[in-house]
């Protein structure tokens, strides 16, 4: 039987790990309200600017002759080389979160090697740059604190290398891999190909008929080339502000487990103590009769 000092000891470490877990689970809820507010409205500007393209793209597909010639829009059937970035967290304790992204990336990484393609792998967070340095994946470029803090400015900074060497013809794809929020108990993982753009999803009758746009046709390629930009840009920011949602719902779960693990162990330890303490108590009962007894 164990000690009963031991036992106490388990009990106040234990009690106290629970104490430490459900304040996390409290911090996180009120971070996720937060976040999921601006992710909801970002989702909503993201939409909007995915329709925009769309529409002027689709109006120059249909209209122009030749259709559409710009590289972000081109079909590219045998890629020599991408980008890949991934979005993971810069802290731990939110359960598979960060895994997932991390099977995602391997998956894709996989392949691309077995079709020849050469993978410039880019990471943001912490997570997910130790894993791949732990395993020697050579990676062109890293950022730690921006997952944890999305920054429009810097993570303009961070993806404006990838479409300029895009546009210039050094890569022929891009990818962005990142555990995105879909409700209080739910992530849902994205692999995003960013660029090229598909285009065969523009539907010219749409295009034409359902326009609420009004470009002059030589302003819609100038319009499109600026727009391109702010909607590479704006897919990595949004995937940084959804990938942040994720993190706390995935958080506020693995801390509320685990205060409820650490609830029921507290409970198994006192079953324990009583059941140590009552065998005590007999065993002294013992001693004290079999005492009495032996003077008689």
């Amino acid at each position: 039987m164990a000690n009963l000092k031991d036992i106490q000891r388990q009990i106040k470490s234990v009690s106290n790990t629970q104490k430490t877990t459900r304040a996390m689970k409290l911090v996180s809820t009120a971070k996720l309200r937060r976040a999921e507010e601006l992710a909801k409205r970002s989702r909503l500007y993201a939409q909007k600017m995915n329709q925009v393209i769309a529409e002027i793209a689709g109006r120059i597909k249909c209209n122009k002759v030749g259709g559409l010639d710009n590289r972000c829009f081109a079909k590219i059937e045998n890629p020599k080389m991408v980008d890949i970035i991934f979005v993971t967290a810069d802290k731990g304790l939110c359960g598979g979160f960060n895994i997932q992204t991390i099977k995602a990336v391997n998956k894709l990484l996989k392949e691309y090697k077995e079709q020849n393609v050469k993978v410039r792998l880019r990471g943001v967070g912490k997570k997910g740059i130790e894993f791949f340095n732990y395993n020697e994946v050579e990676m062109l470029d890293t950022v730690v604190g921006l997952s944890s803090k999305p920054d429009k400015v810097k993570s303009d900074e961070f993806i404006q290398t990838s479409i300029e060497d895009f546009i210039d013809g050094k890569i022929d794809g891009l990818h962005i891999v990142y555990n995105g929020y879909k409700n209080m108990i739910t992530q849902e993982l994205h692999v995003n190909k960013v660029l090229p753009v598909d285009s065969d999803a523009f539907d010219c009758s749409d295009a034409q008929s359902k326009s609420m746009l009004e470009v002059e046709a030589e302003d819609e390629e100038k319009m499109l080339d600026s727009l391109i930009n702010k909607y590479v840009g704006y897919n990595m920011y949004y995937s940084l502000i959804d990938s942040v949602a994720a993190e706390h719902s995935a958080r506020m779960q693995a801390m509320d487990t685990a205060t409820n693990n650490a609830k029921e162990m507290v409970k198994s330890l006192n079953v324990q103590f009583n059941k140590a303490r009552q065998a005590a108590i007999t065993t002294e009962l013992i001693e004290i009769i079999s005492g009495v007894e032996s003077m008689k």
